[in-house]
């Protein structure tokens, strides 16, 4: 990722309002991109979807034009659409359909309020909020339904023991811990970060990792979780696209993911 900076930015009262209210318009788009996922409809037509739907809610897609360091391709789309066994940053492709009893993965991303917006005086600058979501197309199996569930509540446990003072070390060690028990593959080259004056700030908060080690975290701070499961090995591969990661051994894979800011007491989620 290309990282703000190496320090921990704590935020502004008025910095916490504007991704409080990007992150409930992302949350929104969101919803209404997942009623449209059904059996024969294309990644494309998703993607397309979902960056009509950020700019009508005043924000910008935070991943397209995105650029990682000694990769040649700015990321070209507004949603990374991973299907099956695509971990993530999978392409949306017009001749990509999703089937019965697929699964996808959908993470998007938004900078809200948009350049056109702030200039115009409703805010002094653009926060980003980023989440994902994986959902089964139709009927699924057991499997399937039971990988998503216990993804989900992965991130749930991770949320669970944020506070102020907490370290990311005990978020860590909560998902992996959990995911562990159930018996799941935690992809562990993959983690999440802060968040808020860029998609991607210091620090990483990976899925696995042991008490009393990394970063504190203080109030104000926003980060975003997201573990990354897989049903059989963990071990990723990258495509020749160089921004899609697939299993190696072909197991589906979930993900979910909500930015939250950092309370005295707890966590909020801000992309609900």
């Amino acid at each position: 990722a290309s990282w703000k900076s190496m320090a921990v930015t704590i935020k502004t009262k008025e910095e916490l309002e504007i991704m409080r209210e990007g992150g409930h318009r992302l949350a929104r788009v969101l919803n209404m991109l997942m009623a449209a996922i059904r059996p024969g409809v294309t990644t494309r037509t998703l993607d397309e979807l979902a960056e009509k739907l950020i700019f009508d809610s005043g924000g910008e897609p935070a991943f397209k034009g995105y650029r990682i360091k000694g990769v040649k391709r700015a990321f070209p789309a507004t949603i990374c659409a991973s299907v099956n066994d695509e971990v993530v940053h999978a392409f949306p492709l017009a001749g990509k359909i999703v089937h019965e009893g697929d699964i996808i993965g959908i993470d998007i991303g938004m900078k809200w309020p948009s350049f056109v917006q702030a200039s115009a005086g409703k805010s002094a600058c653009g926060m980003y909020t980023d989440m994902a979501v994986t959902v089964g197309v139709g009927k699924i199996s057991a499997e399937a339904a039971r990988l998503i569930e216990a993804t989900r509540e992965a991130l749930a446990r991770g949320i669970a023991v944020v506070r102020s003072g907490v370290r990311v070390g005990e978020v860590s060690s909560a998902i992996e811990w959990y995911l562990t028990g159930e018996g799941l593959g935690i992809v562990r080259d993959l983690a999440g970060h802060g968040i808020g004056h860029a998609l991607h700030e210091y620090p990483l908060i990976p899925n696995i990792g042991r008490l009393d080690t990394g970063v504190e975290l203080r109030e104000g701070v926003t980060i975003a979780i997201e573990p990354i499961v897989t049903l059989g090995n963990p071990a990723i591969r990258l495509m020749q696209d160089e921004w899609t990661i697939k299993t190696v051994d072909g197991s589906l894979s979930a993900h979910f993911e909500h930015t939250i800011a950092i309370t005295k007491d707890g966590a909020e989620i801000l992309t609900q």
